[in-house]
């Protein structure tokens, strides 16, 4: 049965250095490969008997070094490599500081003095050698793995700049000229010096594009909870248990950090908090924020014997989680592999150009050479003609077919994955093309997702009521109820008179507002009157039973559907508005209004979308 490997891969430094390993690898007997330039990473397919030490070893025998990434038992997901310049940032200042008079003094004829070559060959000296290194280390690894790179060329450009200039100046001392050189003896290292700056601050732009593209995936583990307060055996002061057993042993709460939990672990969540990973609900009723799983702003009621999901928000109550699926198997680590195989992954016109790239560098070698015969036998000027080879090196840079599109696709993915949208490949970003239809929820997309109650045909009787039973729930519309219930039962007689509208002040209209006393008035009636046998109706509405009463509030169909007749005139409903109505002991007793306000972007997104040509439909449960 095939396997995949992950592996990181240090040394490259150009298309041709992942082109070439990913052509070591896929020779290997049952092995597939694909190489990310941009991330340094490699994903290996193997269906044979192949260990990882074999794949390891292929990639160094080709001049690079890999290791294997970690399965990762109690990791998050895929390991995200920073890629630190400070080890270029030197070299790049260093030689931008002697590089700017080198090519002042070389370029500007009225700035020649006596012995100019000579101050310039001093000061470009470190450029072109330890500015440089990193090229001339590069390509000389791939040197010894057999092989040419874009660092081959440059190494070579600047390297035979760098000697015939040395050699240029030994030359005049040799005809006499000794400190005054005549200018008919020409130097590059004005060349050599400016070729080194600006492919180091390519290095640089590289560097730092690498790090965007990996900034959205660290971004999107840290969304998981650092630790777990996990309920352990133990035992009290006095050997007796604090719960009452005889066995002395009691549960303590323990915080363990996240990579300790293991699965059948029991922990707490409690509200506010994260939960740390996968599981399933054993004690307690609670609503989770889920947004950063399905991008649904209304929060989900859970009871004991749901499943319950890494990183979600717990809104409400205290629950008791069993762990289900710890470390890279849980839903958090999917979600972060899936982008890195977006990232890492290769469309069509990625693998044309790593074919192109492959190719590239033995043809500009073969370019140069016949360059420089062409113009020392056609115009005898060997000097000329070796500086149009050079030329030929130097600017013959094979990155921009290799980088291009694995970065836009690493960093496209990325801020994807920060906007809410998960790519599963390459190929889901190339078919893109073909869409022709955007399927839009409502609330949360196109609008705030902050709700409030426009308007109800209740009583102040009836209204509280319905706040009573909506304060069990963590839903947006159940918030805007009892948001308004201060205002609505406190007038005693606001909209008294049922089938009448009361229209709500706007200081009573948003959530924030209002939520104090809101929770003061709901905590009050609670007190009360309990809200027994509490049972939230998924898509529907709740139900519940409130001072010996069966009082069921929700969508008009939901009321339909146990058979309560419910009437409204269509055009008493508030434009845009959610209704929700509300019976109790099977006798329909009106209806309530909610709505939400657009998105200021909104309307300027669906005329951006339809300029494009493509038709909008909007998906909603209203």
């Amino acid at each position: 049965m095939p396997r995949e490997l992950e592996l990181d891969i240090t040394g490259m430094t150009c298309a041709s250095c992942s082109a070439r390993i990913e052509k070591k690898l896929t020779r290997l007997d049952g092995v597939t490969a694909e190489v990310n330039l941009p991330l340094e990473t490699a994903h290996v397919i193997i269906d044979s008997e192949l260990s990882d030490d074999d794949i390891t070893a292929a990639v160094e025998k080709a001049g690079y070094s890999a290791t294997v990434r970690s399965p990762g038992g109690g990791g998050d997901g895929p390991e995200i490599v920073d890629y630190d310049p400070r080890h270029l940032r030197p070299r790049f200042i260093g030689s931008l500081i002697l590089a700017v008079p080198i090519v002042a003094i070389s370029m500007v004829m009225s700035w020649h003095f006596t012995g100019w070559q000579w101050i310039v060959a001093i000061l470009a000296l470190p450029v072109v050698t330890w500015g440089a290194w990193p090229f001339h280390s590069a390509a000389f690894k791939a040197a010894r793995g057999g092989s040419t790179t874009m660092d081959t060329l440059v190494s070579v450009g600047i390297t035979v700049a760098s000697l015939y200039s040395y050699f240029t100046l030994g030359r005049a001392v040799a005809d006499g000229h000794g400190w005054a050189i005549p200018g008919d003896y020409h130097v590059w290292f004005e060349a050599a010096a400016a070729i080194t700056v600006f492919l180091l601050i390519g290095k640089l732009t590289e560097d730092r594009a690498k790090n965007r593209a990996t900034a959205a995936l660290k971004a999107l583990l840290d969304l998981g909870a650092k630790s777990a307060t996990v309920l352990r055996d133990g035992i009290d002061a006095d050997g007796a248990a604090t719960d009452g057993t005889a066995s002395g042993r009691a549960r303590v709460e323990v915080q363990v950090p996240i990579d300790e939990l293991t699965v059948d672990d029991v922990f707490l969540v409690r509200p506010g908090e994260k939960i740390a990973t996968d599981g399933e609900v054993l004690t307690g009723h609670s609503a989770i924020d889920e947004a950063m799983l399905t991008g649904e702003s209304v929060p989900v009621e859970v009871a004991p014997g749901d499943s319950v999901t890494g990183a979600t928000i717990n809104t409400s109550g205290v629950l008791e989680v069993r762990a289900a699926r710890v470390g890279a198997d849980t839903t958090l680590a999917a979600m972060a592999d899936l982008v890195s195989r977006a990232q890492t992954g290769k469309p069509a016109v990625q693998r044309l150009a790593d074919r192109i790239s492959a190719v590239f560098v033995p043809i500009v070698f073969g370019i140069a050479i016949v360059t420089l015969l062409i113009w020392g036998f056609v115009t005898g000027d060997w000097a000329a003609g070796l500086h149009a080879a050079l030329t030929v090196l130097i600017i013959a840079c094979p990155c921009a077919l290799g980088l291009a599109t694995p970065t836009a696709l690493a960093v496209s993915s990325g801020r994807g994955s920060q906007l809410g949208i998960l790519v599963s490949g390459p190929e889901a970003l190339e078919s893109t093309r073909s869409i022709d239809t955007v399927v839009l929820d409502k609330t949360g997309t196109l609008t705030t997702g902050v709700m409030s109650l426009t308007g109800t045909e209740l009583s102040p009787a009836d209204f509280d009521v319905l706040a009573r039973l909506e304060s069990r729930s963590e839903h947006p519309i159940a918030r805007a109820i009892v948001a308004a219930a201060p205002e609505i039962v406190g007038t005693g007689s606001a909209g008294a008179a049922a089938g009448t509208i009361s229209t709500v002040p706007d200081s009573m209209g948003s959530v924030e507002e209002s939520a104090r006393a809101a929770s003061a008035s709901s905590m009050g009636t609670a007190a009360g009157s309990p809200v027994l046998d509490f049972e939230n109706i998924a898509g529907g509405g709740l139900r519940a039973t409130i001072d010996g009463a069966e009082v069921l509030a929700g969508r008009p169909d939901l009321l339909r559907e146990h058979g309560i007749a419910v009437d409204f005139a269509a055009d008493s409903v508030p434009r845009g508005a959610t209704i929700v109505a509300l019976a109790i002991d099977g006798q329909f007793r009106g209806l309530s209004f909610v709505s939400d306000e657009p998105k200021p972007t909104a309307a300027a997104a669906i005329a951006e979308l339809h300029s494009l040509g493509l038709s909008t439909v909007l998906l909603t449960g209203d």
